[in-house]
């Protein structure tokens, strides 16, 4: 309850009184002890992104109906126009006056809850939505928003392009951590998965790639509707619709799974080569973290400049080309990262530690550097190198992709393959993706578990690797 609703609520020092006796707070007029309706908190609780995410809330599936109109031709300005009709099901986790949706960037203009047009508002990055009947705890509701604008190239607290970004034939659609809200209204943090389903209506000659399988496209007026169906449960920033000219190839890999790539016709074939192995990858990576967890698998290779590679689920994107250990990297991150998310931007080292392991292994099963070897390169960085300053389960929001998340957390693993043994290491990663698979995980929950798998007490070996700003040296 804000400030000004408590001073239009309360009136005499008699109510004030009644309202801050703590068994009372909050309750509703002439019913002591109910709550009152409360607004949603504007974000998750992560403290490294506050407004990422929503309160009150859980998103269940979202239904994008998008409509993008590319740039001009140079020397016309990098702008592109992207117009949304957003199908939200969501469910209350609290009783609601209002909630939050994040968008940013793009203006909503009208938002219907359970087919009645509602009230709202836009301030900085929250949507912020008031539904009349209010929502009680448990209360389902379908949430319609249209809106649209402007697109160009945003960027991301540390300055680098995320979200929807304007490319001269379309869009590289990659939000890590919180862009997705620069393309659709979102309850952004990795704790609120949901499913997906696309429509999205480009210019006749371009394609538009999303997550899950593909269902049809059709083409009428000069405009292409490409169908696209994601029903396992996604974090918002691996969520993509990247539009540009591409070359679609799908077949179904050695274990059953159904494969889709995009390629940019313009990169030469060595550019995409390595995505003949996913195949075999796939294989591997399963007898380490258990079943492929997804409907589908594929990459997007697309001919821009930016040099971004990111784990957009099932459809892993490359910036202009796609390296062996860069393929393996992404694709192991769909057990480590997507299937489990990080349960705060502070775990991100789950992420990038056991993607970054899994192509040490990859590398050390196709008879070049084993995964020993690979950590004694880790382990000769100087004692005295900034490396080594980065605590790994606590980077900060500016260091989520320093060199020492990936570096550092694979070796982390590696010392924990050792100190374990072969068996209770892999028992440890296919438990954590069964356990924790779907939802998201913690560090404190991986040392947990990892304890319980081992029966060994590993406080000391956690609190070197993890929590030290300084090279272990004993464990």
């Amino acid at each position: 309850m804000n400030t000004r609703s408590m001073r239009l609520a309360l009136a005499g020092t008699a109510a004030l009184a009644l309202a801050m006796t703590p068994a009372l707070a909050g309750a509703a007029p002439g019913n002591p002890g109910e709550p009152r309706f409360q607004e949603g908190d504007p974000g998750a609780g992560d403290p490294y992104f506050p407004l990422a995410g929503n309160g009150g809330i859980d998103v269940l599936h979202y239904d994008l109906d998008l409509t993008y109109q590319l740039p001009e031709p140079e020397p016309a300005p990098l702008e592109g126009q992207l117009d949304g009709v957003a199908t939200i099901e969501l469910r209350a986790t609290q009783d609601l006056h209002r909630f939050n949706l994040d968008l940013r960037g793009l203006t909503a203009t009208k938002v219907v809850v359970n087919g009645k047009s509602m009230r709202f508002d836009q301030v900085d990055n929250e949507l912020r939505i008031s539904p009349r009947p209010k929502l009680k705890t448990g209360d389902e509701a379908t949430v319609e928003v249209t809106y649209g604008g402007a697109t160009t190239r945003p960027t991301d607290i540390e300055g680098a392009l995320y979200g929807w970004v304007t490319t001269r034939d379309g869009a590289m659609v990659v939000s890590e951590p919180d862009g997705s809200a620069t393309w659709f209204p979102v309850s952004d943090h990795p704790t609120d998965k949901a499913t997906y389903a696309y429509e999205i209506t480009v210019p006749e000659g371009s394609v538009a790639v999303a997550n899950g399988l593909l269902e049809g496209s059709e083409t009428a007026d000069g405009q292409t509707t490409w169908t696209w169906d994601a029903p396992d449960p996604m974090a918002a920033y691996l969520a993509t619709a990247t539009v540009g000219d591409f070359e679609l190839d799908s077949y179904v890999a050695e274990n059953g799974t159904p494969i889709i790539d995009a390629v940019d016709p313009a990169l030469p074939d060595s550019a995409s080569a390595n995505l003949a192995l996913t195949s075999d990858m796939l294989v591997f990576f399963e007898g380490s973290f258990g079943p492929y967890p997804f409907n589908s698998y594929g990459a997007i290779v697309d001919d821009d400049s930016v040099g971004y590679a990111l784990e957009t689920q099932t459809r892993s994107f490359f910036s202009r080309r796609a390296g062996e250990s860069t393929v393996a990297h992404e694709l192991a991150h769909q057990w480590m990262g997507n299937h489990v998310s990080p349960g705060r931007w502070a775990d991100i080292w789950l992420n990038e530690g056991w993607a970054s392991y899994a192509s040490w292994m990859w590398s050390e099963e196709q008879g070049r550097a084993s995964a020993q070897d690979s950590f004694e390169d880790v382990m000769s960085i100087p004692a005295d190198d900034d490396f080594w300053d980065v605590v790994v389960a606590d980077p900060g929001p500016l260091c989520l992709f320093c060199g020492a998340i990936y570096d550092r957390g694979a070796a982390t693993l590696h010392a924990l393959r050792v100190e374990v043994g072969d068996d209770a290491f892999f028992e440890l990663a296919k438990t954590w993706v069964e356990q924790y698979g779907g939802g998201s995980a913690t560090t404190a929950d991986f040392s947990a578990l990892a304890e319980e798998v081992s029966g060994q007490d590993l406080d000391a070996f956690f609190q070197m690797w993890l929590y030290d700003a300084e090279k272990p040296t004993d464990w």
